[in-house]
């Protein structure tokens, strides 16, 4: 088939290298940087799988930034562009998505549109009846970032807001582009609005997750007691299992907070406790962390990496943000190690390319996540993460 991807972030760059193993796959972006290096089979983002294959498989994928080229002759268009809550507004913002698909409609009146973004629940249908065209479909992913082609070539199931045969068809083909054979993969697909559910109640039971094992640590943390004996000692019980389990500044990055706090403003009529402590225990968790180390006093706190994990180049909404916030309003000095800036402050915080000199300036050095370049001064160190892993 003739497709195309609009957006080439985690989301969308993933599904255009899937794709184009056996489709002519044209992926577009306003970004021409982006669009160049992935011309020269060079990723934009941080993935592993992605920057094998770009390098050494034989895709069919181009990218441009020219609109008409991209749109006007596929079959299928992807829409993976950025969507984001707006707490100003109290409401998620979806302009991304409604500008694309009046792009689309100009160039190409035939094409199926998959939409990869996440939305609000109705939106899918809302968006039929604006531009009375059925054929938009929403398809939620289920991604980490810096292993998003990875999570499509052996997917834990693909959920499609549709029944119809252009439904079953985009289906057909993510199974046969994954490595998982087709047989093991669970293909459901339900109405629009099931499928928007899904995707959000997906992402806040993960992130209600991480918000109770970091109350867990909050507790452990505040009496002496070793969280991670407690830890261990709740996660062998197989109902709970070990995993999402390794305390953290709290739950950032593209898709928690803002599937959170969209979620919770689909409950404005419904009765609810444990989606509002979801959104509001965040918040706590990094009152807490914030105070532990105001507590102690420092007058120079460095700030060992932006990024939410290993392997990730994003810092959008990471925990380490709110944390440092916290301490720059109590006058407290805030430095930056983050090798992914190429700036010189960040939130009027001064970024220290040289890790060294970071070391040396630092009283205290905070991790979301520890890395062993820096534990030569692990007697500076204040991280909860217990476990190594992300």
């Amino acid at each position: 088939m003739k497709i195309s991807v609009v957006g080439t972030g985690y989301v969308g760059l993933s599904m255009a290298v899937l794709l184009s193993q056996y489709n002519e796959v044209i992926a577009f972006d306003i970004d021409d940087k982006k669009i160049n290096k992935i011309n020269n089979k060079i990723s934009p983002i941080k993935d592993k799988e992605i920057e094998v294959y770009l390098k050494e498989k034989n895709l069919k994928l181009e990218a441009t930034i020219d609109k008409e080229k991209a749109y006007s002759k596929s079959e299928l268009i992807i829409i993976a562009t950025p969507t984001n809550y707006d707490s100003v507004s109290n409401s998620f913002d979806t302009s991304s998505v409604d500008t694309v698909i009046k792009d689309i409609l100009k160039y190409n009146y035939n094409a199926t549109i998959i939409i990869k973004s996440t939305i609000p629940l109705g939106f899918t249908h809302f968006l039929r009846k604006k531009y009375n065209y059925k054929n938009i479909i929403f398809s939620p992913e289920f991604l980490r970032e810096g292993s998003a082609l990875k999570d499509n070539l052996y997917p834990s199931r693909i959920i499609i807001g549709d029944t119809t045969n252009e439904a079953k068809i985009f289906g057909s083909l993510l199974s046969k582009a994954a490595l998982k054979k087709e047989d093991k993969i669970s293909v459901l697909h339900m109405t629009s609005s099931e499928a928007e559910a899904v995707k959000l109640f997906s992402n806040t039971y993960l992130a209600m997750r991480i918000a109770y094992f970091n109350e867990l640590d909050s507790y452990c943390e505040t009496n002496k007691i070793d969280t991670r004996n407690v830890i261990n000692g709740v996660c062998l019980d197989e109902r709970i299992g070990n995993y999402y389990n390794n305390p953290s500044f709290g739950y950032g990055g593209y898709c928690l907070p803002k599937d959170t706090q969209q979620l919770l403003k689909n409950y404005e009529k419904v009765p609810n406790n444990i989606i509002r402590a979801i959104v509001e225990s965040n918040t706590t968790r990094k009152d807490f962390i914030a105070n532990q180390i105001i507590n102690l006093k420092p007058k120079t706190v460095g700030i060992y990496r932006l990024i939410m994990k290993d392997g990730s180049d994003n810092y959008r909404e990471s925990a380490v943000q709110g944390i440092m916030k916290r301490m720059n309003a109590k006058g407290i000095r805030i430095i930056i190690y983050e090798p992914t800036l190429k700036m010189e402050t960040f939130f009027n915080s001064k970024v220290i390319s040289n890790l060294e000199i970071f070391k040396k300036e630092s009283e205290i050095i905070i991790a979301n996540r520890f890395n062993k370049e820096i534990e030569d001064v692990k007697f500076k160190i204040y991280t909860r993460d217990l476990f190594g892993d992300n």
